[in-house]
């Protein structure tokens, strides 16, 4: 590829090239003024203005030859200090020789010539440290050192901020494990250039040709490291498959604010995919100003404050400030946890720990009136399927007359909102524990239709909770840990997951958009991205942890579990959903029903469930939730 064409493959290439060239003509001009000032100029006019053009050329093919143009701007450092003084000199020397060659210097001081290298030094050099000063808001930049033979040699993807943050960490630190040999990036601007002198090469289609290039260089790469945020779910499974193919190792670096924090002279962390990055969700922050007022200064009650639904509500809620944060858990070990946790990060928040059965009225009652909560989040339940196919009586008194024990002391002391965790499970259920969940969500919509506007109902649905106790996810890691075989009930089993940060954070503006809503009761729907195969998920932890799927690990199918389903639903067929303000929200149309059918068919429900009765209670759970069809013998 010729000079002009390598220049003008990329725009930014094309002007700086332009501007190095007017630098190099002014700075001979300058040059040739400083030494003979006005008086001797004009004798010399003849002389000055072709020797700036010639010098200008000569500049032009000094600067491509040296590569000058495959640094970046925003990335300036001594590296490429070292690059410009090496051109510029190259420049000055052929300079000198085509001059003498030409008229042996006769009529040119030879002091213009040093005066000229240090000009052009100054007026190359200065422009691209300021653009990297206003670019980085700082005049902090870093040496580099030499590569040492006992590093690890890897590949960064991604020519980003953060590859150039830790670029310049490793070659600062001469006891950085790391060696980077090169980025690989598909953007076609980037592609020739350079960041710290570290070459940027094509995309990742062409990744095993990079790597077979390297290794052929003496610079075989060891590790892959990822160096982007926003990259999705898809595109990480792809990278996992090829590091595979190549037998590397997939990494990724910390964010790039945690790389800030750490700072230049500390040692990057490498952290190792995790699963949460195959999903590749977008984490969703906005609307925090609305969720901190709707709990800043508030009274608030978190049920279930110890499962992993109620400790990431507890951790969030927590950060707004709430006036008082009463917790209550049935269990002694969970409620200690997040007490402890808690007290910890927050020394001052007016903290109340409550060791409680949500389904014990009497004791609720007492808590609700000792503490006069303004807004409720309801998140214990029995959640986990086939205990609660084994413990009908337990879940049905838990999920449905538990969430009723809370509703009526919310309705009965005048709280502002409650807000239930409910599962993508309720709808269409096909065991006890979403069957109980659906009659604990219709027993919110009836009595938010009756309250007249005393109480707001909201109940807020989604799927899996990635890494929550009990999913697949902890089971998994413990089977990898154990050398397998991973167990999978179904190949064609999928579920919806996202992670327990985003469920929360989800909930929170769920419960800012139901205070904000005319109506008093309404359930959202949280957009859950696409549903992941639990087989490909096997498969992918698999490679996480450095191994290869039905060759290091088996995996083997054990057939559906009492109560499970092949495919997860987010809403009934007669939900009809409307978008809301917030992308991954959505309202479900909410199905009535009657409040004095349903409290009769309480008490017979509660009757046999305390009694221990379970077929009788199963009976009539499936009477109170039509659509409930019992998976049981599967």
């Amino acid at each position: 590829m010729n000079l002009f064409s390598r220049l003008t493959n990329n725009h930014r290439n094309l002007i700086a090239a332009i501007h190095d060239a007017v630098m190099a003509f002014v700075s001979f001009l300058l040059a040739v003024y400083v030494r003979l000032g006005d008086e001797k100029l004009d004798y010399f006019y003849n002389l000055v203005t072709p020797g700036a053009a010639i010098f200008t050329l000569v500049c032009m093919v000094s600067f491509f030859y040296m590569r000058l143009y495959r640094g970046l701007w925003r990335y300036a450092s001594m590296r490429d200090v070292e690059a410009i003084t090496k051109a510029v000199s190259l420049s000055i020397l052929i300079f000198a020789a085509l001059m003498f060659l030409f008229n042996r210097l006769d009529g040119l001081p030879r002091s213009v010539l040093f005066i000229n290298w240090m000009l052009l030094l100054i007026m190359l050099g200065a422009p691209r440290f300021a653009y990297r000063a206003i670019r980085d808001k700082t005049l902090r930049w870093s040496l580099s050192n030499a590569a040492d033979d006992r590093k690890v040699p890897v590949l960064l993807l991604g020519a980003s901020d953060a590859a150039e943050q830790f670029i310049r960490s490793v070659s600062r630190d001469n006891h950085s494990p790391y060696l980077v040999v090169g980025i690989v990036d598909g953007d076609p601007a980037q592609k020739n250039r350079s960041i710290h002198r570290v070459p940027i090469y094509g995309g990742t289609d062409i990744l095993p040709t990079i790597v077979r290039k390297l290794k052929r260089k003496g610079k075989a790469a060891q590790k892959l490291i990822l160096t982007e945020d926003d990259i999705s779910g898809e595109e990480i499974q792809s990278l996992l498959l090829i590091a595979d193919e190549l037998g590397l190792p997939l990494a990724r670096l910390p964010k790039l604010s945690e790389l800030k924090q750490q700072g230049l002279d500390d040692k990057p962390k490498i952290r190792s995919i995790a699963v949460e990055d195959l999903l590749g969700r977008p984490q969703n922050v906005r609307g925090r100003d609305e969720m901190r007022n709707l709990v800043h200064g508030k009274r608030i009650i978190i049920t279930g404050a110890g499962g992993t639904i109620g400790g990431e509500l507890t951790r969030q809620v927590a950060s707004y400030q709430p006036s008082e944060l009463v917790l209550i858990e049935h269990s002694e070990l969970g409620l200690y946890q997040i007490e402890r946790e808690i007290r910890g990060t927050h020394p001052k928040l007016p903290l109340v720990t409550v060791l409680c059965d949500v389904r014990d009225i009497a004791h609720m009652e007492a808590v609700f009136a000792a503490h006069k909560p303004q807004l409720v989040f309801h998140a214990a339940a029995i959640k986990h399927v086939p205990i609660a196919e084994f413990n009908i009586e337990e879940a049905i008194l838990t999920n449905v007359f538990g969430s009723k024990s809370v509703a009526d002391c919310c309705l009965a002391h005048g709280v502002e909102a409650m807000v239930m965790i409910s599962t993508d499970k309720a709808v269409n259920p096909t065991n006890v524990m979403g069957a109980s969940k659906r009659l604990a969500e219709s027993y919110c919509q009836a009595l938010g239709a009756l309250n007249n506007g005393k109480t707001k109902f909201v109940t807020v649905r989604f799927g899996n909770v990635l890494g929550s106790t009990g999913s697949v996810v902890p089971l998994f890691q413990e089977q990898l840990a154990k050398g397998g075989p991973i167990t999978v009930t179904h190949p064609d089993m999928t579920r919806y997951f996202m992670t327990v940060r985003e469920a929360v954070e989800l909930v929170l503006q769920a419960a800012v958009l139901g205070v904000s809503m005319d109506r008093q009761e309404c359930i959202f729907v949280l957009d859950m991205g696409k549903p992941v195969k639990i087989v490909d998920l096997a498969r992918q932890m698999i490679l996480l942890a450095g191994l290869r799927p039905d060759e290091d690990i088996k995996i083997t199918f054990t057939g559906l579990r009492p109560g499970e389903k092949l495919f997860e639903e987010l809403f009934h067929i007669s939900e009809n959903l409307a978008k809301t303000s917030h992308d991954s929200i959505l309202l479900a149309s909410p199905r009535f029903c009657d409040m004095e059918q349903l409290r009769t068919s309480f008490e017979a429900l509660l009757h046999s469930a305390s009694h221990r009765s379970a077929e009788e209670a199963l009976s009539l759970l499936k009477q109170l939730v039509p659509e409930f069809a019992h998976a049981k013998n599967l």
